[in-house]
């Protein structure tokens, strides 16, 4: 090495360490008290009809406004509301979300959440007519799912487990359902487990015309219940509620369709079978004809039945099989004249999306090669042009293309290396794109059809001079050998890295069945907790195993009826390949996950016991026969039909090989992944004698947040990572 340059490459040597020994260090508080590192978005962006404007929830220190903006220009063009002005009795209004009727002639004006389960959610709802300028309560009580009808003269919504419409002109309500019961029928709002497994919460549908009102009834009565016990008073509270588990009963679920003309509901023809699910209802564009999805109980066959609102009547259009399952999602457009639609399906072992006619069985593959689309994003019918977003450069990348309904000329509109997550505006001459990549902060930008930057809405510019006087690790996309294939991976190096020295390495996944950690965005998972540790002297590494997605069917579906075990065979792997590093200390590895990631590092540590020295489980799963029947069975089938796959891939069957620190968090109101699961691993561990630590939380549900307690629940994990890796 020539003299000068090694003077040069000491100095800077000597110029990044004093930098890093300056730079602040990131504390706890910066994380969970403070919002140092907040990422700003746009908040309540609404789109308008007329594509060149845009709605906006601003407030200041004493008022709230939804204001319109230019899209093009983002200059303020009027004032909607003003909540010191429109008032309702005099009584200002705290608005957290809003929606519009279709003719942007009213609002609904959403206050004072109250959260029931992940997605449900009870509002107080007020009517705000912006013709006349009045506001008025919708219904005096807290409701659920308050959506208007597509003509804007009526509201229906969900209160106390019936279904009821208010027409806004006469103030009339129509009760539509009658029956309703706690823990036993629920009309136009979903059971748990469909609301946590399909997605959805609301469960009605208006028609096109506002003529018919289509409704999930759910017969809860047979379904098992779960009581938790809720640490509130001096004698403390029973929760009760319905949730399935794996290999037991389901309600029994009806759609029925109210007819406002005649004034009579009908159930619709779904089959004889009461076992199955109904996974999603939608309209067609035809007035009178409802699609309902179809799903057998073991989830390998979909099926869609074209319904008639007026007397149920039903005829099957379409039929997807698969010899695994069937992933339910909203990618579905109906197109004008009544016989064709945009579907997604996995048939080709990538997922991609087609134009059927069911009428000639006609079905075109309108996005084909050797990568998965995300997802649909909008479908122009006036231009006869489909809008996705897809993993066609990589698996870690996402973006936007365009094609016609025949499958020709594509477009790529944002060719930009990274994520780019899209929001259409109404016409679609605009996108609201935000776009992020792995060591870039998310900036908003708005798109033409083009795909050109019109403005910068949101550029993140704080939180990244912010960022600038900390002292970061770095981080990189990598790969990383697995059991027989590469897995894509991150790695955080501490600031001042040096490859001579040796580091522990804290492994950190999630690994559930379609799931992907890692991606080229920001942040990913827990990213500045990450390099806090980093700071402190840690490598931090992230591998998608086996199971995962954007890899195409075959890799996401190899962990079926055997769920843990690839994907802790992976994470073993990825230990055993980091340890052959020559900068990586062998002995001190670890690894930490919550949820399906708490299961894999309870697993890993037990298959794994020479290789992890520590893990860290949060609210994990301890064995597949205590989870939710819709998610275990999609994966594991029923217990009755798979009982080893269930056993021989449970941490609560693995205790007797522990041998590092393992440490295992529950909340004791966690209504998704039960504390039961914790309660049964412990009872294991104390049986098999094994030393362990936990820490529970009362009255706390799967994401175990709230007041201080993420900073509780972080310090521990911190202090015991700390102390024992």
């Amino acid at each position: 090495m020539h003299t000068t340059f090694r003077l040069f490459a000491a100095f800077m040597l000597l110029a990044v360490t004093t930098f890093a020994q300056q730079a602040k260090k990131i504390t706890l508080e910066d994380l969970f008290k403070k919002g140092t590192f907040r990422t700003k978005g746009v908040p309540g962006f609404n789109a308008m009809n007329d594509g060149k404007f845009y709605t906006q929830l601003d407030r200041d220190d004493k008022h709230q406004y939804i204001r319109v903006y230019d899209l093009e220009t983002g200059k303020q063009d009027r004032t909607l509301f003003d909540n010191a002005v429109n008032t309702c009795d005099g009584k200002e209004i705290n608005v957290e979300s809003y929606q519009f009727s279709a003719d942007e002639k009213k609002m609904l004006l959403c206050t004072e959440g109250e959260h029931i389960y992940r997605h449900s959610e009870l509002q107080r709802v007020y009517v705000f007519d912006m013709t006349t300028g009045k506001i008025t309560k919708l219904h005096e009580d807290k409701v659920l799912h308050a959506t208007f009808s597509p003509d804007g003269s009526k509201v229906a919504f969900v209160k106390n487990n019936n279904l009821i419409f208010k027409d806004l002109t006469t103030d009339k309500l129509t009760v539509v359902s009658k029956d309703g019961e706690k823990n036993r029928v629920i009309n136009g709002n979903c059971d748990w487990v469909y609301e946590e497994e399909f997605s959805f919460t609301r469960a009605f549908e208006w028609s096109k015309d506002s003529r018919f009102l289509a409704w999930y009834r759910f017969d809860e009565t047979q379904v098992p219940q779960y009581t938790m016990t809720k640490y509130n008073g001096l004698y403390p509270e029973q929760y009760t509620y319905k949730y399935p588990k794996a290999g037991e009963l389901n309600s029994v679920v009806q759609i029925r369709i109210h007819d406002l003309k005649l004034q009579r509901s009908i159930i619709a023809d779904i089959g004889q079978e009461p076992d199955q699910y109904i996974p999603r209802i939608k309209w067609t564009d035809n007035a009178n004809e409802l699609c309902i999805y179809r799903l057998n109980r073991l989830q390998n066959e979909l099926g869609m039945l074209l319904t008639n609102g007026e007397n149920g009547a039903s005829t099957v259009i379409y039929t997807d099989k698969n010899k695994y399952f069937v992933e339910i999602d909203d990618q579905i457009t109906f197109l004008p004249g009544g016989t064709s639609m945009i579907v997604a399906s996995e048939r080709d072992g990538y997922k991609h999306l087609y134009h059927y006619d069911w009428k000639t069985k006609a079905m075109v593959l309108l996005t084909p090669g050797n990568f998965d689309v995300e997802g649909i994003t909008g479908v122009d019918v006036a231009r006869k042009l489909l809008y996705y977003t897809a993993a066609e450069t990589s698996p870690l990348q996402r973006n936007l293309y365009v094609v016609d309904f025949a499958g020709k000329k594509k477009r790529t509109l944002t060719p930009e290396p990274g994520t780019h997550n899209i929001t259409p505006c109404a016409g679609y001459n605009f996108f609201l794109d935000k776009y992020s990549q792995l060591n870039k902060v998310p900036v908003f930008y708005l798109r033409n059809a083009k795909g050109q930057i019109i403005r910068t809405l949101e550029d993140n510019k704080d939180l990244d001079a912010k960022m600038k006087e900390y002292a970061f690790g770095n981080i990189r996309l990598m790969t990383i050998k697995g059991v027989s294939e590469d897995l894509n991976a991150w790695m955080i190096t501490p600031p001042g890295f040096d490859s001579t020295k040796k580091y522990p390495v804290l492994m950190f996944q999630y690994s559930g069945p379609g799931s992907q950690q890692v991606a080229d965005r920001f942040p990913v998972g827990n990213y500045f907790w990450h390099q806090m540790l980093a700071q402190r002297g840690y490598i931090v590494v992230c591998a998608d195993g086996t199971g995962t997605g954007f890899r195409g069917e075959a890799f996401k579906k190899k962990t079926y009826q055997q769920l843990g075990k690839y994907e802790s065979d992976d994470q073993i792997a990825v230990a055993k390949n980091l340890s052959s590093l020559p900068y990586v200390d062998k002995d001190r590895i670890g690894i930490w996950g919550w949820s399906f990631g708490g299961f894999m590092s309870a697993t890993c540590i037990m298959k794994g016991a020479d290789v992890f020295k520590l893990a860290v489980s949060v609210a994990p799963v301890t064995n597949w026969r205590y989870y939710d029947n819709i998610y275990t069975e999609r994966y594991m089938r029923t217990p009755k039909e798979n009982e080893k796959g269930y056993d021989e891939n449970a941490p609560e069957k693995m205790v007797d090989k522990l041998k590092g620190k393992f440490l295992l968090i529950h909340g004791t109101a966690d209504d998704n992944v039960h504390f039961q699961n914790a309660a049964m691993l412990t009872t294991a561990l104390i049986n098999a004698n094994k030393q362990f630590d936990n820490a529970y939380y009362p009255d706390k549900a799967h994401g175990i947040s709230g007041g201080n307690t993420s900073l509780h629940l972080y310090t521990k994990m911190t202090n015991f990572i700390l102390d024992n890796l």
